[in-house]
């Protein structure tokens, strides 16, 4: 018998029969509109957009599904009573109505957030202002060159949560997660790597503050046994670092940091005790700039107990030529 994965079953028998809101028809809710119907939730579906704006395949399943919509300026007026609140990561859990409803009693949630909650296998996380994305790309393709079964989502608009069925305790999984997606999130990945933390992405954020907060759930809620690695040369990562549960790594730029990873110009080392040794060639890489260099050490950091230099070398090499 292969592996049954219990979490998830106990949460779709939970589902059956109960009253979920739906709320933002983007990339990560719209696959749970198929996978809430079939474990038997009764769903009512909330967009700020007007019916006519809706894409048409969705609006049939909607439709098709006896589903409960409210479209427009006032879609959140009836938000009242649900069990389960899937949140877009646009809406924040600081929008009153959500407030009210958690203090009600209700679960508010987001895809990723209940994906994470549910899945079996190791996460690796990225998050920050700058980099995450091609950093999230490069452990994905580290991971994948070393043979591993891996799955990379999050905020890179590949939502998971429909494909959990498939994932195993043995394969990982790569998520690209944005502050938005990290507010109020009670679980953390098994490693976790925050870039940078400035003021230049904060958008719809009340304050920097604010902001800096929902980045720090990535590390939050781990345990001593888990990674939490930090671009040095960002000053507030230094200042979180001392909050982090489990072991920090730090890579840098600017610093010749006693442990860690640092970029040499051109050349990326490996710093233990002082001692600093040769281990990536950055001028064969396509992708240039100091940067970019960052973001290979950040990723050569994330995979560090899980592949060999060699593996690692060989995929960072052959993703500069895939990413030009």
């Amino acid at each position: 018998m292969g592996y049954v994965n219990g979490k998830l079953i106990e949460f779709n028998t939970y589902l059956k029969g109960r009253s979920v809101a739906l709320i933002g028809l983007g990339v990560s809710n719209i696959p749970l509109i198929d996978y809430l119907y079939d474990v038997g939730a009764n769903v009512t579906i909330f967009e700020r957009k007007e019916a006519e704006y809706i894409d048409n395949n969705v609006m049939y399943k909607i439709i098709n599904y006896g589903m409960e919509y409210y479209f427009g300026e006032d879609y959140l007026d009836e938000l009242d009573e649900f069990d389960v609140i899937f949140r877009s990561p646009s809406m924040l859990p600081t929008h009153e109505d959500l407030i009210r409803e958690a203090k009600r009693g209700a679960i508010i949630t987001t895809e990723v957030e209940m994906f994470m909650e549910l899945c079996p296998c190791k996460i690796i996380g990225v998050t920050g202002s700058d980099g995450k994305t091609t950093t999230a790309n490069l452990i994905y393709n580290i991971l994948k060159k070393a043979g591993y079964n891996c799955y990379l989502g999050g905020n890179n608009g590949n939502p998971l949560f429909t494909k959990i069925y498939d994932i195993k305790p043995e394969d990982i999984v790569v998520l690209e997660l944005s502050s938005f997606q990290l507010m109020n999130m009670k679980i953390s990945p098994n490693i976790s790597v925050i870039t940078s933390i400035s003021d230049t992405h904060i958008k719809i954020h009340s304050s920097f503050e604010e902001y800096v907060d929902a980045i720090k759930n990535i590390f939050i809620n781990q345990t001593p046994e888990d990674t939490l690695i930090l671009n040095y040369d960002w000053e507030k990562n230094r200042d979180i670092a001392i909050e982090a549960i489990g072991n920090v790594v730090f890579y840098s730029s600017t610093e010749k940091i006693p442990n860690g990873y640092m970029v040499d110009g051109e050349v990326i080392k490996i710093c233990e005790n002082g001692l600093r040794r040769h281990v990536f060639d950055c001028k064969k890489t396509i992708i240039r700039g100091k940067h970019n260099y960052e973001n290979i050490a950040a990723a050569i950091c994330a995979t560090k107990e899980l592949v060999d230099i060699e593996t690692q070398i060989s995929a960072i090499e052959e993703f500069s030529r895939s990413y030009s």
